[in-house]
């Protein structure tokens, strides 16, 4: 027999022959008892081959009732163990001890059991004894054992190696005459309470060469030892070295902080200075972050570059500010350590230290300095290949780029013992890298060093990304929502208007807020502002809809009530068509709860009429300087549906002040509404001849801060039109009018000093359109003619509710080409429904004399 000498000096015995390996039987037993699955250790154990017992009942392996016990044990449980009487296949019974596995498996297949056991080979191991001998000597914990007298038996080798002391020179001795001091004495008293009560004691204690302190997180455990009777014969202690446990935690704390502390805004720059900030010095004594580019609001960042040189700009550094390899920023005359160890523009970043006599040390980029990185430095070889790596002082890669590239003598200079690169990367696109540096501190970056570095950059390059992400998505909402809006305000001659759209300054992004001026016939202006429910592209988008309803059912002369009723309906088809909102979201669907303000201002009569659905009411001022509301009544929100919308009408003095506005404009955190309104109507009330200024003072009033809401503003100044602008003349229904018309208006175009062939157009026009109405409609017939910012209109108005339609003559009709004429000589031309009948008009463009 070979003789293996153990750690106590002790030999113990082993096989001369290296035996075949051990086996393990293992079967499968469905729910039913059938056996299902058979192995070569099975058959080796029972002598059954697969064929012979997989269908048959596992009942005939067993050699007695042990097996119905067990069958009853395993009843709704998911495991059993125990010993079982195995029948063997020649007859013999052979008891073994059985571990039984349910196991439900992921498709639909049903449950069985998975039966193993160990199929016993020849010795392999050394005897138990053996074994106990060498896991008290070579166990990595701090083991000895104390005698009744509390003095020294036996120690492992952990014990020696903690006290620097061979275990012949400890025997015999206490532990305070090991290693004196009071956690000596605490150990001691807490091992004669071990001997006295027979239960284990323990503490906290760090063993070394001066002594055994208790600052240091050793678990330490002070057990009686008892013989086989229960009389206590000796104390074993034993010291869980936790250093690790310790640094795991703490880790596991810094990644904790870092997920509260990093990412609090969407600012590039402010994202990866927490991750330097938080980095330093709990992870490393310096630290930097570099990126690909500082990518415009909203653009793309710049992508890593297949081969070559890499350049990059160094965005946030960090250092300790105890690292005694700091050195003083060049502005600061009294050495004074910068805790960001931010470098002026002005160092000397890219110069050896060594190029000149009394140069100082090479100093880190400063923050905003472009950086080029080579091709086969460290850096790049880590973007390339994705992942982070461990540099050691001395490893050849990080000598080199030391040594070649003056961007990184620093490194040299400030005797950085260990290196981390580790690129930021986030859904597959490298965004920058993170330097780590170690000088003061003397261990170096370990594995588990690297993994917690990735999990910090990991989660700064999501922010980083997200940011990106956000930014591109405002930008695409804030391009969609002015491109919505109107680019430059008609001309028109009824109002003066001014107008402000502001987006809301939060996260939440832009909303679907929106204003509109749309020209009327009869030199009447339609006014909206709306407010479509929720932010982002989505708000935008559907804000674009209603707005381009708004301005088809205005091109049809609706009046506001009945305009408001067609748009509710359009709501709630798209509604219907999104089938609800978006799933994880609190936007309404496809603009339900929309709000809306539509008015019609007539600067003939000074007539306006306004509907709203859900909308805030309208301010005016009247010349005199009084301010109040619209007494306009409050309809439903578009969307809702089943409740009707009504109008309010008022005459409006030449020179009143109408403020049209969407909520964001009086919600605001600093203050309630009715404080908003006050504030408002104080801005509204001071006198301005420039309705801009008006504009910009309501908003500068009301406002400290970017808005929490979108906020769109309509400022208006009424106009009138003189008596000397328009003309009209009541006729008869009579054939014969027709020409004492056309002499009514050539005397009224004459008198507007317009050319012949205006005139000429316009009698034709004013031929065809009083035909018609004699023809077609009901007296009393009008005309009327408009002149007003350079347009002349034309209309002729009935009392009949037949609406004219425009089609093609065949060649023998004798009737059906007037109002194709007419399409042919005005620039527009349509109807609008009255309450007591309808209106066909024109507009013809003139040119300026």
């Amino acid at each position: 027999m070979e003789r293996l000498p153990t750690p106590a000096g002790q030999q113990a015995d082993i096989p001369d022959a290296s035996p075949a390996p051990a086996r393990t039987a293992t079967a499968t037993i469905s729910e039913q008892g059938i056996v299902t699955g058979w192995s070569e250790g099975a058959r080796e154990l029972l002598g059954y081959t697969p064929t012979q017992i997989v269908g048959h009942p596992a009942a005939r392996l067993l050699a007695d009732d042990t097996g119905e016990q067990a069958r009853r044990k395993t009843a709704g449980r998911e495991r059993f163990s125990g010993q079982v009487a195995l029948l063997h296949r020649d007859g013999h019974r052979l008891p073994r001890n059985l571990l039984a596995h349910r196991r439900t498996p992921q498709d639909s297949r049903p449950a069985e059991w998975l039966v193993v056991t160990a199929v016993a080979a020849s010795p392999r191991t050394p005897d138990s004894q053996a074994l106990r001998e060498w896991v008290f000597s070579q166990s990595p914990c701090i083991l000895a054992v104390f005698d009744p007298d509390l003095r020294l038996v036996t120690a492992n080798t952990g014990m020696e190696s903690a006290l620097l002391l061979p275990e012949e020179q400890m025997r015999g001795l206490r532990l305070p005459e090991i290693t004196p001091g009071p956690a000596s004495e605490e150990a001691e008293t807490k091992m004669r309470r071990a001997l006295e009560t027979g239960q284990t004691q323990h503490m906290q204690a760090y063993l070394h060469p001066t002594g055994v302190s208790t600052q240091r997180g050793w678990s330490t455990s002070l057990t009686p030892l008892k013989d086989p009777g229960g009389t206590v014969r000796a104390v074993c202690l034993a010291a869980h070295h936790r250093q690790q446990e310790h640094l795991a935690r703490q880790r596991m704390l810094l990644l904790n902080d870092a997920g509260a502390r990093i990412g609090t805004t969407s600012d590039t720059q402010r994202t990866v200075q927490e991750l330097t900030d938080i980095a330093v010095p709990r992870l490393a004594d310096f630290a930097a972050v570099d990126l690909l580019d500082t990518p415009r609001r909203g653009s793309e960042p710049t992508r890593l570059p297949a081969t070559g040189p890499i350049t990059m700009h160094r965005t946030a550094t960090h250092t300790a500010p105890d690292n005694p390899h700091n050195h003083a920023a060049p502005n600061d005359p009294n050495g004074h350590d910068d805790p960001h160890s931010h470098a002026t523009p002005d160092s000397h970043t890219g110069h050896d230290s060594h190029d000149a006599p009394g140069a100082p040390p090479a100093s880190p980029p400063a923050a905003g300095e472009k950086i080029l990185y080579p091709a086969l430095s460290p850096v790049a070889q880590c973007l390339a290949q994705g992942h982070g790596a461990l540099y050691e002082a001395d490893d050849p890669a990080l000598t080199r780029w030391a040594a070649q590239d003056p961007t990184a003598a620093w490194i040299r200079e400030q005797k950085a013992h260990s290196v981390m690169v580790v690129p930021l990367r986030a859904h597959g696109t490298t965004l920058g890298v993170a330097l780590f540096t170690r000088s003061r501190r003397p261990e170096p970056f370990e594995a588990d060093d690297l993994w917690l570095a990735e999990e910090l950059t990991a989660q700064t390059a999501v922010h980083l990304h997200n940011a990106h992400r956000h930014a591109r998505e405002h930008t695409t909402t804030m391009t969609l929502q002015r491109s919505l809006l109107p680019q430059t305000l008609p001309d028109q001659g009824a109002l003066d208007i001014a107008t402000r759209y502001l987006p809301a300054g939060s996260k939440a992004g832009v909303g679907g807020d929106w204003f509109d001026v749309i020209p009327l016939s009869g030199a009447r202006v339609a006014l909206v502002v709306g407010d479509v429910v929720g932010h982002g592209i989505r708000a935008s988008a559907t804000m674009g809809r209603v707005r381009t309803a708004v301005r088809t059912l205005a091109d049809v002369d609706l009046p506001p009530d009945e305009l408001l009723t067609y748009l509710d309906d359009l709501v709630i088809h798209l509604a219907a068509d999104e089938g609800g909102g978006a799933e994880g979201t609190t936007e309404t669907a496809a603009g339900i709860g929309t709000t809306c303000l539509y008015a019609v201002y007539d600067p003939v009569t000074r007539h306006c009429t306004i509907a709203r659905a859900g909308h805030p009411p309208p301010a005016a001022v009247t010349p005199d300087g009084t301010v109040r509301f619209l007494n306009v009544p409050a309809g439903p929100p578009l969307g809702l549906g089943g409740l009707p919308f009504e109008t309010y009408e008022t005459q409006l003095p030449e020179g009143t002040l109408l403020a049209l506005y969407t909520d964001g404009l009086l919600q605001t955190r600093d203050h309630d509404i009715d404080e908003g309104l006050d504030t408002m109507f104080q801005a509204l009330a001071r006198p301005a001849h420039n309705l801009d200024t008006v504009c910009d003072r309501i908003l500068t009033t009301m406002l400290t801060h970017r808005p929490d809401d979108d906020i769109a503003l309509l400022i208006a100044r009424t106009r009138a039109l003189n008596t000397h602008q328009t003309a009209t003349f009541s006729l008869p229904s009579d054939p014969a009018i027709v020409a004492q018309a056309r002499q009514h208006t050539t005397t009224q175009l004459t008198t507007w000093h317009l050319d012949d062939t205006t005139t000429y157009t316009t009698e034709l026009i004013v031929s065809e359109l009083v035909t018609n109405a004699i023809r077609y409609g009901h007296p009393p017939i009008q005309l009327r003619l408009i002149h007003h910012n350079h347009t002349l209109t034309t209309e002729v108005s009935d009392t009949s509710n037949t609406t004219p339609h425009m089609r093609r003559a065949r060649t023998y009709d004798e009737g059906g080409r007037g109002l194709l004429l007419i399409a042919q000589l005005a620039q527009r031309w349509g109807t609008r429904h009255t309450p007591t009948g309808k209106t066909v008009w024109t507009e013809q463009t003139l040119t300026p004399n």
